[in-house]
């Protein structure tokens, strides 16, 4: 069965972030995920991870300046220094976390910047990304985001990032599946996770409209996370969305599935 992770950044939110922890293992969960760790001390980070018996199983690189509109820089020309610093900080954040993988946001296209520029900064990024990644055991993931909720986002579809793995040429480069974004962008579900399984490497699930709870929206849910399981995914499933209510409330979907947390 599909095992689900807690994405802290979106669930637990009535709490302080250092808290959502051991709520998240209290509701069942044996993982998390989260956007950014980089706010907070390693050490620190690590004795929740302990003190509740979690395993962090997905971060991101760091994506530029956040608060002002920011959503990555991997395609930004001209900002491949402050891209690689982040690659090392990131090492630095998943090797004490033993976090085993680490997810790249492309960003948005950057105003009088042309596309193939852009994908020539994000290809040659990406290179030097899966090679520092692969040097310290982890893997690097890139992962297409819808332009409905981020437009100007340089990377939007799976046909785009498979692409991208091919140019990059790196075994150490996969990708990461966000069902929502791909709803929004391409459908296809069912079918995308079969036919290019072997190239995913991880898996995020929110229902559209709304980006909520499974259950919520047109995904058939049932037949999906069965479908994922049937095909033979054994990684994490990322629970990235927003609950109606409270977190507690929402997570009726996983008993209703017939699935579990771990």
């Amino acid at each position: 069965m599909p095992r689900f992770a807690a994405n802290l950044t979106m669930l637990f939110t009535e709490l302080p972030f250092m808290q959502r922890f051991e709520a998240a293992a209290q509701a069942g969960f044996e993982a998390v995920e989260y956007l950014f760790p980089y706010p907070f001390e390693k050490q620190e980070l690590a004795a929740a991870l302990n003190a509740n018996g979690l395993a962090q199983v997905l971060h991101n690189l760091p994506a530029g300046d956040w608060d002002a509109g920011e959503r990555g820089i991997a395609c930004h020309p001209n900002r491949e220094a402050e891209f690689r610093a982040g690659v090392g900080r990131a090492i630095e954040y998943a090797t004490v976390l033993r976090s085993p993988q680490v997810n790249c946001l492309a960003g948005k296209l950057p105003d009088g910047v042309n596309r193939q520029d852009a994908r020539t900064t994000l290809v040659e990024n990406l290179r030097y990304a899966a090679r520092e990644l692969e040097k310290a055991g982890l893997k690097l993931l890139i992962e297409p985001v819808n332009s409905f909720d981020i437009p100007g986002f340089f990377l939007t579809r799976t046909d785009q990032a498979l692409t991208l793995l091919d140019e990059v040429g790196s075994d150490n480069l996969r990708i990461q599946y966000d069902i929502y974004h791909a709803q929004r962008m391409e459908g296809e579900l069912g079918n995308t996770l079969s036919t290019h399984l072997s190239r995913i490497g991880h898996i995020q699930l929110a229902d559209n409209p709304g980006r909520g709870e499974p259950g919520t929206g047109e995904i058939n849910y049932h037949w999906l996370l069965r479908h994922i399981d049937a095909i033979g995914y054994t990684g994490w499933i990322g629970c990235e969305y927003k609950p109606r209510a409270t977190t507690i409330e929402g997570l009726g979907w996983r008993s209703s599935a017939g699935m579990t947390t771990g």
